[in-house]
């Protein structure tokens, strides 16, 4: 069963994606996701219309359908005190409360903890944000391209020195959907605390600490020997000597060029016991014996003798042959893809990380998965809803009767 969150219902008032990815998972996990949107424009995403080179005005607005599929809608007017009582009283019958408006936007809309947990004590209110809920930018806005990959270290890390520019993150929504992922596990983790012990929490997420997580590794060892992370840093790794003063390396580790301008990637960091096998997948078996790379300590010290031939080698075909060649080798490798060919990857379609759906007119689509499978099954997924799809259907289950939805959307309050 992959409904893991069935009978969860989830009242969100979010936009864009960071937060209403994690809904979205959840959604994906069989939970009730009520989606709140403006109730004249709706999710301010629905309205972007291209994101970098990339056009969206297709029939299909697939980065709305990544962060929304499965939810139901409803237009609200939160700042009319009709639309209020409408949302807490929604609330009252929901086990999470998820937001990512600035705490200043809580407090005047009156959504905050405090004012939801009057309607329903055991709601469990989690909210993202871009530099966290203390310190001196608790109340600054910020996106993942700001929050999480620039201020994190991210940027900085993965730029090359001298470049002249800063490499931007390798996708739309890149920290988003990772900061997303996040805060569905810490709902989750929430979820579990209030069923052993009856108390509901506040689950905290931000940009700026998924950023940071990410980078936790880099950023300890900077912290332990004063210096930052990054290619520079990694260079300086690469030009280190060994205590008898000479320089050792893995040839098997790194990127290699193939035939066609593409790349191979390989990482087996343990080069000397995969080094024969990977002589034979090369077809160059005379280099086993070869009495520069013969033993460990001799191919540490002839490393780049070692990659210049591999270099030569690896230049020789193409890297849909390489792919093909490689197949069964043992040893860590990977071949460098496009997101093109990344949806067409056996492995990927094998597992069923990317899915089918229909928009509701009729239109076909895939999106990844959300990245967590229960019970070796393909976590299938749904459309994201129309503006105000279910507004109706949403009120009436709150126990608005027909007369007073009419009043309700004559007054303004909902669309």
């Amino acid at each position: 069963m992959t409904d893991v969150m069935k009978g969860v219902r989830i009242l969100e008032v979010a936009e864009h994606t960071f937060v209403p990815a994690a809904s979205a998972i959840l959604a994906d996990w069989g939970a009730d996701v009520i989606k709140i949107e403006h109730h004249e424009r709706g999710d301010a995403m629905r309205g972007l219309g291209s994101t970098g080179v990339m056009d969206l005005s297709g029939d299909v607005h697939v980065i709305n359908e990544h962060s929304n599929r499965g939810k139901r809608s409803l237009g609200l007017n939160l700042q009319s005190e009709e639309g209020l009582e409408v949302l807490y009283k929604l609330a009252e019958s929901c086990d999470v409360f998820l937001t990512n408006k600035l705490p200043e936007v809580l407090k005047k809309l009156k959504i905050d903890v405090e004012d939801l947990r009057k309607h329903n004590p055991k709601i469990i209110y989690a909210r993202g944000t871009a530099f966290g809920p203390r310190g001196p930018d608790a109340d600054k806005g910020g996106y993942d391209m700001t929050s999480f990959w620039c201020r994190s270290g991210c940027a900085d890390a993965v730029t090359p020195p001298g470049m002249g520019f800063i490499l931007p993150q390798p996708s739309p929504a890149y920290g988003d959907s990772t900061g997303g992922m996040t805060i569905a596990g810490g709902i989750a983790g929430a979820l579990f605390k209030r069923e052993r012990t009856g108390e509901p929490s506040v689950v905290d997420v931000s940009l700026l600490n998924v950023g940071t997580w990410a980078m936790g590794s880099a950023i300890a060892l900077s912290m332990q020997n004063g210096e930052p992370w990054g290619l520079m840093q990694l260079a300086k790794q690469s030009e280190a000597k060994s205590k008898d003063g000479k320089k050792r390396g893995n040839p098997l580790t790194g990127m290699y060029e193939t035939s066609d301008q593409r790349f191979i990637s390989v990482v087996m960091l343990q080069g000397f016991h995969y080094w024969p096998e990977f002589c034979k997948y090369i077809e160059r078996e005379e280099l086993i014996d070869d009495e520069r790379f013969n033993t460990a300590d001799n191919l540490g010290a002839n490393a780049q003798a070692a990659k210049d031939i591999i270099a030569e080698v690896i230049k020789t075909k193409t890297l849909a042959e390489w792919t093909e060649q490689f197949q069964g080798m043992k040893g860590q490798w990977a071949p460098i893809q496009n997101t093109v060919e990344v949806a067409q990857d056996k492995q990927v379609r094998g597992n069923g990380y990317i899915v089918e759906s229909r928009t509701a007119d009729g239109h076909d689509y895939e999106l990844v998965a959300s990245p967590v499978q229960f019970d070796v099954q393909t976590t299938e997924t749904h459309r994201a809803p129309d503006f105000n799809e279910h507004g109706d259907e949403i009120l009436q289950e709150a126990g608005f009767d027909m007369e007073k939805i009419i009043e309700l959307k004559i007054a303004g309050a909902v669309t």
